[in-house]
């Protein structure tokens, strides 16, 4: 039998977290500090987890944060069924969690994976069943804090640990590209306000990135799946325990217990 390759044997490590809830030590930053290792580090470890795909998250969406870290685009990850929850449900953080973040996602028809041909903004629409508004709760399986590139959080499966989905609505067209978000801690006295157009300015270019890689990188699901496209109110730190009430415009509320 062949040797593990280091690669091999930090991925298969990373997995066992991932599935059990762990955390490990920092993972070397040659497989985290440029996106591009990121990615195929992310990928090796995704193609070892034999766990249901419920869709994708875009991560890196706001300008600023790429300025500051100087990357050129965002970069998107597999979500799983494991992290995927109701709104109002409760979620155990941990020493190594980043934060909180408010998003709005869509629910996407299969049919997507049949097209050929080009994505733009103007046909993507018709792929488009629902649409929700979404918490998500990111951090690591390292012990590690902070972020110093998108290759920190892509490596560790895109730093997802819970999504929580509010109410979908039919999708129809709305100012999407400019509406008013706040999440808060009421016991906490943290209100933290946002805008939809920090998200590559409009989710829906947020969307059409995403969709645009899955094709690109091949993949294939037989089912509708969701995409996650980015925070609107940045990483907001969680203060305290207790309840987060996230509020988009016009498409509604999601809420989760942090325990």
């Amino acid at each position: 039998m062949m040797k593990k390759t280091e690669i091999d044997k930090l991925s298969d490590k990373l997995v066992k977290a991932f599935l059990k809830n762990k955390i490990i030590a920092p993972l070397p930053l040659k497989y985290t500090k440029k996106i591009k290792n990121a990615q195929k580090f992310r990928k090796l470890c995704e193609s070892k987890v034999n766990k249901q795909v419920v869709g994708f998250k875009a991560a890196g969406t706001a300008f600023a944060v790429m300025k500051k870290l100087k990357e050129k685009e965002p970069f998107y990850a597999s979500v799983y069924k494991q992290n995927l929850l109701k709104s109002g449900k409760g979620v155990k953080i941990n020493k190594s969690t980043l934060g909180i973040e408010l998003e709005v996602c869509y629910v996407i028809k299969k049919n997507f994976f049949d097209v050929k041909g080009k994505l733009s903004s103007k046909n993507i629409s018709k792929f488009i069943s629902y649409m929700a508004p979404c918490i998500e709760i990111v951090g690591y399986r390292q012990r590690k804090k902070g972020i110093t590139s998108f290759g920190d959080l892509c490596s560790d499966f895109g730093a997802n640990m819970k999504f929580l989905v509010g109410a979908k609505k039919k999708y129809k067209k709305i100012n999407i590209g400019n509406l008013k978000t706040n999440i808060s801690n009421k016991k906490a006295k943290q209100s933290i306000n946002g805008n939809t157009n920090t998200v590559f300015v409009n989710p829906l270019n947020s969307l059409l990135f995403v969709l645009k890689k899955l094709k690109k990188d091949k993949i294939y699901l037989n089912k509708d799946f969701y995409v996650f496209t980015g925070s609107t109110v940045g990483v907001v730190p969680i203060t305290s325990k207790g309840l987060y009430v996230g509020k988009i415009n016009k498409l509604g509320t999601v809420k989760t217990i942090i325990r």
